[in-house]
């Protein structure tokens, strides 16, 4: 996988408003293929938004339809997606280990101090 499919892949996933929708599409994609109708009711999404959001993950090569532009046709991942999809669950899993260790507890305010730092 090349650094700027990376890059590019980092930027329409976490680097954009519409990152979490994106790859909440993926994730589904991930388990089947499916089109935008199916995907809109499994999510829970306007039609018209996972309509845009494909769009715009086919054009970066992270889908594609490989039955071609015929209405209701499914998506597919693209397998350098899938890849970069398991590398980023990979890197961002806990590594098992002992349980963290307790920090220092702040005490208990006494009744009716309020909150340093001033109101909120």
């Amino acid at each position: 996988m090349s650094p700027g499919f990376r890059s590019l892949m980092w930027y329409v996933l976490y680097g954009t408003r519409g990152g979490p929708n994106r790859r909440r599409i993926l994730d589904e994609l991930l388990r089947s293929p499916a089109n935008a109708h199916q995907l809109a009711g499994n999510l829970s999404l306007d039609y018209r938004t996972v309509r845009h959001h494909l769009r715009l993950l086919e054009r970066t090569g992270a889908v594609s339809r490989p039955v071609g532009d015929a209405y209701a046709t499914p998506y597919e991942i693209a397998a350098s997606a899938a890849a970069y999809l398991e590398t980023v669950v990979v890197a961002t899993a806990p590594t098992p280990g002992p349980p963290p260790t307790p920090t220092t507890r702040r005490r208990p305010r006494a009744a009716g101090m309020k909150p340093a730092g001033g109101t909120r």
